[in-house]
């Protein structure tokens, strides 16, 4: 599916864009991290994390994320990429998620709270509609197409993390400034954010019919599991239940569902 096209003069920018803003994101974590400029992103998510928290173990994930958009942006300034309609359409909007991520480890070294917010949930939706977009176009790619591997699936994972990060720094922040709504216990308000991003997983996973985007759901539902079994079980056994049931969901969606791929439509290639 991969298309062997050259790409245009404003394609190979766009390419060069990428791998800058991947190479930012990268420098900015393990930069800041190095120098010790400001609070790192664990002290900011430990900072408030009262109502719901995930294991420091579970932010290794980043390695893995970091290494798939490292690939996804080095094939794409490579001279025998060609431009398929993935790497076309994704481009731009993983090149604005990249700058966000970034931008977000520069947040929270300073304790702009509500720019960590904007910034991480900004860069989990630029990348979630153009995926669910095209997502006919995912689920015709054969198995073993290299767009699926180094487009789709370090994107998705991206895209996964996000969107669990998203709602645990929503709630850090609101409860660091004690301006979580009464309307529900603490402990219903993180119950909920489970709940939310765990059928977001399947959903959108019967969409793609690809595990990447779950699995980081997952993982982190299992590291909050971790974290709260000791302050909180009710949480705990609430986060562990919901990431069995995106695991049992995801193997089923995707084993099930993946007999069903179709052809990409006309107006997506």
């Amino acid at each position: 599916m991969s298309s062997i096209l050259r790409p245009t003069p404003a394609q190979k920018t766009r390419r060069l864009v990428v791998l800058a803003a991947t190479v930012f994101s990268i420098i900015a974590a393990y930069g800041q991290m190095g120098l010790g400029l400001g609070q790192t992103a664990a002290e900011f998510s430990a900072d408030s994390d009262a109502t719901l928290k995930v294991a420091g173990w579970a932010f290794s994930i980043w390695g893995i994320i970091y290494l798939g958009l490292l690939a996804y942006a080095v094939r794409q300034v490579l001279p025998q990429t060609g431009e398929s309609p993935l790497i076309h359409r994704l481009g731009w909007p993983s090149a604005a998620a990249l700058l966000g991520i970034g931008w977000w480890i520069v947040a929270a070294a300073v304790d702009w709270e509500i720019g960590t917010i904007l910034l991480i949930f900004g860069s989990a939706i630029v990348l979630i509609v153009p995926l669910l977009l095209n997502a006919a176009t995912v689920r015709a790619l054969p198995r073993w197409d290299r767009d699926r591997w180094l487009v789709v699936w370090p994107l998705s994972l991206l895209a996964g993390w996000l969107t669990i990060a998203a709602p645990v720094n929503l709630l850090t922040v609101l409860t660091g400034n004690g301006d979580l709504p009464a309307a529900l216990s603490p402990t219903l308000w993180a119950i909920l954010a489970v709940v939310v991003v765990s059928v977001l997983a399947l959903v959108i996973t019967a969409q793609l019919r690809i595990p990447a985007y779950a699995l980081p759901i997952a993982w982190g539902l299992i590291g909050a599991f971790a974290a709260e079994q000791s302050r909180n079980p009710t949480l705990a056994f609430a986060a562990l239940s919901a990431a069995i049931a995106v695991i049992v969901g995801t193997v089923v969606l995707v084993l099930r569902l993946r007999s069903g791929v179709e052809k990409a439509r006309p107006s997506e290639t």
